[in-house]
């Protein structure tokens, strides 16, 4: 390749306004093509190459002769200066171990409230839980202090429940046949589960005019494509009990109420004309055993393939994670400089579990949606996210686990929900289905990194009694999915989201109440212990997290770092600033 045509490739990539040489590129251009000759050499190479201090120095001693010499011939037309290459991280000036140029200062390096704690639920001591704080000068070269905290800890058991799909399955076979099932489905099993209690009769059809009070249960939805108001409030039965009509609802009797299209409810009322049901009571949740499973065995994946030691026993019940979503690396750069940072905290606090949950390559990065990354979204992932949490894992011992949880932004994985995991089959490092359910020392927890709760924040309307307490929004957002026991109750779907009831639909469902609820959101981060009693349900209490985002455009984001023992009063939840 010559010179000319390596100017073509480079003003091609920059998107200049034309191909003419202008001195105010010139830099530019001659560090595309040292960056170039160096990849080029680094791929000569057999094998694995590690590079070692003194490679890298000497690199940076000859950048000044280079500068001053012809540059070779170039033969890749690699260009983005801050890509890394296949085998190594980015050598260009004086490299970092993390990857970043040392002499790069970017607008994250420069932020003022690292590790400030937003927010923090505190019921149980440090001492109890068998954490202390370190001193925040010399905690990371105290690495006497680090094994000594790893060591002390016993390795969490980790299980997986659930039936999600299965990674590499078929998607895009979705029938409206299936969106039927999955709605009828969903409102016979509220109507049984309100019957079985023994507070509700039998449900009956909508749509026939009565004047006399009857129970019906159905599904909220809209008469229109427009949103949701009190006037378009209609109410969808049963295809056994009104063949699937819809009828108006009217909730103008209600002192207070909260619904959205997908929900299913239960409704006291009368029809006087047979053309619109007036709702004198409304039932939004379903009675909930928090002890209830009913998944089989077969449902139940391990990962553990030795036996637990029975030194666990002491530790059931008891847990420590550090949570953190996505992006995991800011718009300016895909130097993945955030997730650097909160390994670096990971080590300096060492949880028994590390949950990540995406976007990892996230497909609105501004680099990715130009499409100027150069190179492969699986390689992206492989060396700058697993390696990574490899290394992490390498050094911190056997006492830690992470668990992956994709996201439909991330550009490397299937873009459908409910999502499977990531075929993930490292020692300590395991992936969860989207949305998806595992236990970790008998700690039940529910993750879903689709933002459920921003969608329907814009999809409810909702009325307070006068006389009532000021309601928690976020509190009352998060109430929607243990009281419709699904991870997604949301119908129809916002237009992002690709739902397909074609792939196991019994994964989004949320039979029973976990213990901590994770659901990451662009709304306020928040830790709340839920608990939501009413006089006819009791759903038991659960802890809801929105850990935030770790990064947020050029700057740090926030993650939770959570220590639970024995029961959701008995905690120590905080949220950090990165």
């Amino acid at each position: 390749m010559d010179l000319v045509s390596s100017w073509e490739i480079y003003y091609l990539n920059r998107q200049l306004d034309e191909p003419i040489v202008q001195n105010a590129e010139m830099e530019g251009f001659l560090l595309h093509l040292q960056n170039s000759v160096k990849e080029d050499i680094i791929k000569k190479e057999t094998g694995l190459h590690l590079y070692s201090i003194g490679d890298v120095e000497m690199i940076s001693n000859n950048d000044d002769d280079t500068k001053d010499d012809t540059p070779s011939t170039p033969t890749n037309n690699h260009q983005d200066v801050y890509s890394p290459i296949h085998d190594t991280p980015s050598l260009y000036g004086n490299v970092l171990a993390s990857g970043k140029p040392a002499d790069l200062v970017t607008p994250f390096s420069k932020r003022t409230d690292r590790f400030a704690v937003k927010f923090s639920i505190n019921t149980i001591s440090d001492v109890d839980n068998g954490k202390q704080e370190l001193n925040s000068e010399n905690a990371e070269n105290d690495e006497y202090s680090i094994v000594k905290k790893v060591i002390t800890r016993k390795r969490c058991s980790l299980v997986i429940r659930g039936s999600g799909p299965k990674p590499g399955c078929r998607f895009m076979y979705d029938r409206t046949e299936d969106r039927i099932n999955a709605i009828e489905n969903r409102i016979r099993k509220h109507a049984s589960a309100l019957v079985a209690s023994g507070l509700y009769e039998e449900p009956t059809d909508p749509t026939i005019a009565s004047p006399r009070s009857f129970f019906a249960v159905g599904m909220i939805c809209c008469d229109g494509e427009g949103r949701l108001n009190e006037k378009s409030v209609m109410l969808q039965s049963s295809i056994e009990h009104s063949g699937g009509e819809c009828i108006r609802l009217d909730l103008q009797h209600l002192s207070h109420y909260s619904v959205f299209p997908g929900q299913v409810v239960g409704i006291g009322g009368h029809n006087p004309s047979g053309h619109c049901l007036v709702a004198s009571k409304l039932v939004d949740s379903i009675p909930t055993s928090v002890a209830m499973e009913d998944l089989n065995p077969s449902k139940k994946q391990a990962i553990d393939k030795e036996n637990q030691p029975t030194e666990l026993l002491s530790n059931q019940r008891e847990l420590s994670m550090i949570i953190a979503a996505g992006p995991f690396t800011t718009t300016d750069n895909l130097l993945f400089e955030p997730l650097v940072e909160l390994l670096a905290y990971a080590k300096r606090r060492p949880p028994q579990l590390l949950v990540l949950l995406g976007p990892f390559i996230d497909s609105e990065h501004p680099d990715i949606k130009k499409g100027t990354v150069d190179m492969d979204f699986d390689d992206i992932f492989r060396f700058q996210v697993l390696r990574k949490l490899e290394d992490y894992v390498e050094g911190m011992g056997s006492a830690v686990r992470v668990l992956f949880v994709p996201s439909i932004r991330d550009a490397n994985h299937d873009f459908v929900f409910p999502q499977p995991a990531f075929d993930i089959s490292l020692s300590q490092i395991a992936s969860l289905p989207n949305p998806g359910i595992f236990e970790a020392n008998e700690v039940k927890v529910g993750c879903c990194t689709l933002d459920v709760l921003k969608q329907i924040s814009g999809e409810e309307i909702s009325r307070t009694a006068a006389d009532a307490k000021p309601i928690d929004r976020l509190s009352r957002l998060t109430n929607h999915i243990l009281n419709q026991q699904s991870f997604y109750p949301l119908y129809p779907p916002a237009e992002s989201v690709p739902l397909d009831f074609s792939l196991a639909p019994e994964a989004l469902q949320l039979s029973s109440v976990p213990d901590v609820l994770i659901l990451p959101s662009d709304i306020k981060y928040f830790i709340k212990v839920l608990n939501n009693e009413s006089e006819e349900t009791k759903s038991g209490k659960c802890i809801a997290v929105n850990p935030g985002r770790l990064a947020k455009g050029e700057g740090g984001g926030t993650f939770v770092e959570l220590d639970y023992s024995g029961g959701p009063d008995k905690i120590n939840a905080s949220i950090v600033a990165l």
